[in-house]
């Protein structure tokens, strides 16, 4: 490994390089990791004609329960692929509720050229309560665009940040698939040239690990 001398300030925010070099491994949760958004359940639709006798259809059902194993939702190929040197099997980050809420981390630093992928899946109570969430963080992060094909919607965007003279390009990719979200975080920077990775290498990288994790929601690693 080659002597890297970076600026604190840059080593303090890109935090998952200083912890590479010491164990391997980033213990965080990522560069996104917003709440779960509050859980909700639309009331029931009464008409006048409903027999009293009737079941209740005030739960809505759920198509996914629990969110599937993220480590397994890439395929290796693709880690190798957007993350050179990572460990393949990556690092699943603790949750409070792993039932709700699972994460998986890949990143590493491959002479000067450092990359970082998120892949997470959060399970809400409601298609409702999904559609919330989804509308927020896409707010939250402005400037990106839909990208079609994708879950029931999705939204990619990149975003550049510079520290030190040392750029960092970050990718976001959030989908929905009824009452599930898939947050996908990639970024990278490249610490002899101080520059990023071009906007579309960071994008395509990230939208092709959500399609991935998508499908491997989809094809039932979270449904009841």
């Amino acid at each position: 490994m080659r002597s890297l001398p970076l600026p604190l300030t840059l080593t303090a925010r890109l935090s998952p390089v200083a912890v590479l070099a010491a164990a391997g491994w980033a213990l965080s949760s990522g560069p996104l990791a917003a709440p779960q958004a509050a859980e909700h359940t639309p009331a029931e639709e009464k008409t006048g004609t409903q027999s009293a006798s009737a079941p209740s259809t005030s739960t809505e059902s759920k198509t996914y329960t629990a969110a599937p194993a993220p480590c397994g939702s890439v395929a290796e190929k693709t880690v190798t692929s957007l993350v050179p040197g990572a460990k393949k099997a990556g690092k699943e980050i603790p949750s409070t509720d792993s039932a709700l809420r699972r994460t998986c981390s890949w990143n590493a630093l491959e002479g000067y050229d450092y990359r970082w992928l998120d892949v997470s899946f959060e399970i809400m109570g409601s298609d409702e309560a999904a559609r919330k969430s989804y509308t927020a963080r896409t707010e939250e992060k402005s400037g990106g665009g839909a990208v079609p094909g994708l879950g029931d919607s999705a939204y990619s965007v990149v975003n550049l940040t510079t520290e030190d003279k040392q750029e960092t390009r970050e990718g976001t990719v959030v989908a929905r698939a009824a009452n599930a979200l898939v947050v996908i975080t990639y970024n990278g920077s490249d610490f002899e040239s101080k520059k990023a990775p071009d906007t579309d290498t960071i994008n395509k990288g990230a939208i092709k690990a959500a399609k991935e994790a998508v499908a491997a929601l989809e094809d039932g690693g979270g449904k009841g």
